[in-house]
């Protein structure tokens, strides 16, 4: 009973609409973090697939998915049972006369429930598909924790970049503010030039306070996102060194169906439309009789007497549902609604797939072809104050001029800083949008990796 179910051919563009980095070509994206060659992020990748409990619950997920379907698979068996009793009994009929017997039985009880219009078969199939969806899932656990690692790992390395070049300004701004203070106390410069001084030095110790507190805030990140201890991960982090990962190269499909393909929440979304189209089934096969065999057999002995006797039956068993209100149609319409359900669902996730990676291809060129043109000003900036400074210290120009000129340099060089962690997240987002190393021809029977799950509860 139900529909056949063929899965639904995405509806998408034949290529993309957006700029396509390095021409637009394929690449494998699995272990994609790799391509940065960095041996912190590495280790930070393999401590977090290791330690995750997203990871451990996407798999539980998949146990429980695998144990409902050996409950559906079992009602398409017979079921057999057994039992066995003794009984010792003692009667007193009069006050010389007791009599003892004991009772002993053993039988055997089966049944088996035909399935006629396949309500067993369209059960056991809905729950293998969402076998199929939960793996999907696990997976899609894992792209999503390898992008939130690699890209809070990004912003912990842009974070401290920026913590140095706050240090240098506030080092820059105490030498300032101790000359100031001197050429005042000297009456070559006015009192206002000292309290600009000091304003300036002030709001410096601020934001380099300031951005330090934003460093610890996403290094307590990693130790939540990897499982260990700030020590420990401090020590792996200073494997690389304080620059930012820089990626190899990223090339990318150009039709978008292939790239569907990869994303392991499409995959899940689709598996799930296909469990609801065989639950249609097992709903409208519900609606017709039932029929099953049931029999039995038992033996039982009485050991005052040494009699015994063998009993058995054997008869097939048939249910009509003759009058439930409507109950068993409900449950057919019901399904019919979960189905179109799952079908705007997947729907809906092809169309943000395919915006995902058009907004990030978009994010990434602007980016890519600012990243020169924001290096070219941090430098020019820098220069610039530079000369400002030498200039004031031989008096031709004002101290106000000179903080134009520090404010300008810094806001260049964060502006910088920023741009490079923007360029590399949206590089992160892309391979997430592009399923992060996650192909459909995965295996469905999957083994615990010791680099990617605890070892306790090894299917």
């Amino acid at each position: 009973m139900g529909p056949t179910y063929q899965a639904p051919a995405p509806r998408a563009a034949v290529q993309w609409y957006s700029p396509l980095p390095h021409g637009g070509s394929e690449l494998a994206l699995a272990d994609w973090w790799a391509q940065f060659d960095d041996p912190a992020l590495t280790q930070l990748m393999a401590w977090a697939q290791a330690e995750s409990t997203s990871l451990a619950q996407a798999w539980a997920s998949i146990e429980k998915a695998r144990a409902t379907l050996t409950t559906h698979r079992s009602g398409e068996l017979p079921n057999v049972g057994g039992s066995a009793s003794s009984t010792r009994s003692r009667q007193q009929l009069t006050a010389n006369q007791v009599t003892q017997s004991t009772v002993s039985s053993a039988g055997l009880d089966a049944s088996w429930e035909i399935d006629l219009f396949g309500k067993l078969r369209r059960n056991a199939e809905a729950a293998s598909a969402r076998i199929d969806a939960r793996i999907a899932d696990w997976h899609d656990a894992r792209v999503s924790l390898a992008a939130e690692v690699a890209d809070t790992y990004v912003q912990y390395r842009s974070c401290t970049l920026l913590a140095e070049v706050y240090d240098r300004e506030l080092q820059s701004q105490t030498a300032t503010e101790r000359a100031t203070a001197s050429m005042v106390e000297a009456g070559l410069s006015a009192p206002a030039d000292s309290a600009l001084a000091r304003a300036g030095l002030a709001s410096s110790r601020s934001s380099a306070l300031r951005q330090h507190a934003s460093c610890t805030v996403l290094l307590k990140s990693l130790v939540y996102l990897t499982g260990h201890d700030q020590p420990e991960l401090l020590t792996a982090l200073a494997a690389s060194g304080p620059a930012m990962p820089r990626p190899k190269g990223l090339r990318v499909a150009e039709v978008p169906a292939q790239v569907l393909r990869q994303r392991p929440d499409l995959a899940s979304l689709e598996r799930e439309l296909a469990a609801t189209s065989a639950e249609i089934g097992a709903a409208q096969a519900d609606r017709y009789p039932s029929f099953s065999l049931s029999g039995s057999i038992a033996r039982a002995s009485t050991g005052s007497s040494g009699s015994a006797y063998t009993s058995w039956s054997f008869g097939p068993q048939l249910s009509l549902p003759l009058f439930d209100a409507g109950k068993r149609q409900a449950a057919v319409d019901s399904a019919h609604a979960s189905y179109r359900s799952a079908l705007a669902g997947y729907q809906a996730g092809v169309r943000l797939a395919v915006k995902e990676v058009e907004q990030a291809l978009v994010n990434l060129d602007s980016s890519v072809n600012r990243s020169d043109e924001s290096r070219r000003a941090a430098q020019a900036y820098r220069q610039y104050f530079l000369a400002s400074e030498a200039n004031w210290r031989t008096g031709t120009i004002s101290l106000l001029n000179l903080e134009e000129a520090r404010r300008s340099a810094l806001s260049a060089d964060i502006d910088d800083i920023n741009l490079q962690q923007g360029q590399i997240s949206h590089w992160i987002a892309l391979y997430k949008a592009l399923g992060g190393g996650w192909t459909p021809d995965a295996p469905t029977t999957l083994s615990r990796n010791a680099a990617l799950l605890p070892q306790k509860n090894t299917p």
